[in-house]
């Protein structure tokens, strides 16, 4: 059995979910392709997943109402265990990075983390992923029993659905006590769709030159075409942008249809959480800047000009 954690927010599947399906196709590995569910309240989650899978079991659970690294490890080892499960997946998102290491050490499996990319090497897994901020792309191989995989966000296509949807099963969990008590939760507010899930993404640089004219151009021209938006270190460590934007090796990886990159320069520690992305639209006064050496698309000239004439040409 292949079993991928399922992960959502916001009582929505994440397209992380669809990644790490395409990413067990890649794989090679055999077996019934089964989703694990945890959470409480999620039948939901369970229908939008089972088109994509063999099977859903689900762990509904007024214990896991919060996400808790501790039980959601006890509860996936639970269930590989019990299900002969010879590959886990789970996501590269903090939580996932979180919980997949408590879940390695309970099955005594090896870790393949952050990877980009998968391939079968006999009994054994090979995969791909960055290293030294992402100036080197290392591969890494582990032959065992049970085999823990994170999936690095957008390293992947989002699965397409099956012609039939996999049947559903409730499963019962045996948790332990939580060490770790939730105090409290706060979750950010936006109208914007998440960086994570936007087919678009409009991101800024330094280029723009202020938190205000940020504002005025990056925001604008992503609210006009329903675009998220995205922010270089550089821009989050200046404080212009909350972290959560942030595009590249210690931020988020995107891969959207389309990712309009305004005054950025193409740092490789940017490009490697972009890079592929489908089409690729630059925009810098440098001609010279290395993000025009992976755009489909360059406009070289002064952003101040040619945003606003994009704003307008949205609007109309």
């Amino acid at each position: 059995m292949i079993l991928i954690v399922a992960e959502y927010s916001g009582g929505k599947l994440a397209k992380s979910t669809l990644e790490m399906v395409a990413a067990a196709h890649a794989s090679g590995r055999e077996g019934p392709l089964t989703a694990l569910v945890l959470g409480q309240g999620v039948a939901s989650i369970a229908d939008e997943v089972a088109p994509y899978v063999d099977q859903v079991l689900v762990g509904d659970d007024a214990r896991l109402a919060s996400y808790n690294p501790e039980l959601w490890a006890a509860a996936t080892a639970q269930i590989a265990s019990e299900g002969e499960a010879h590959t886990v997946f789970v996501a590269g998102s903090r939580a996932g990075r979180e919980f997949s290491a408590r879940v390695a050490v309970k099955l005594d499996a090896p870790l393949l983390e952050d990877v980009i990319s998968l391939e079968g090497a006999g009994s054994a897994l090979r995969a791909q992923r960055y290293t030294y901020l992402a100036r080197v792309t290392e591969t890494v191989e582990a032959d065992a029993p049970v085999l823990i995989v994170s999936v690095k966000p957008g390293a992947f296509p989002a699965a397409e659905p099956q012609a039939t949807a996999g049947e559903q099963y409730d499963v019962d969990l045996e948790l332990p006590a939580s060490r770790v008590r939730i105090t409290g939760k706060t979750v950010e507010k936006s109208s914007r769709v998440p960086l994570a899930e936007a087919d678009v993404v409009v991101t800024g640089g330094r280029g723009v030159g202020s938190p205000e004219r940020f504002a005025e151009l990056i925001e604008t021209l992503a609210d006009n075409i329903g675009a998220g938006v995205g922010a270089t270190r550089a821009v989050v460590d200046a404080g212009w942008r909350p972290y959560s934007e942030q595009v590249g090796q210690t931020g988020k990886t995107v891969a959207p249809q389309a990712y309009i990159a305004v005054g950025v320069s193409g740092a490789v520690q940017h490009m490697s959480g972009m890079g592929k992305s489908k089409y690729i639209v630059a925009v810098n006064k440098d001609p010279e800047a290395p993000i025009f050496k992976v755009a489909d698309y360059g406009i070289v000239g002064d952003l101040n000009v040619i945003v606003p004439a994009l704003i307008e040409a949205t609007r109309r």
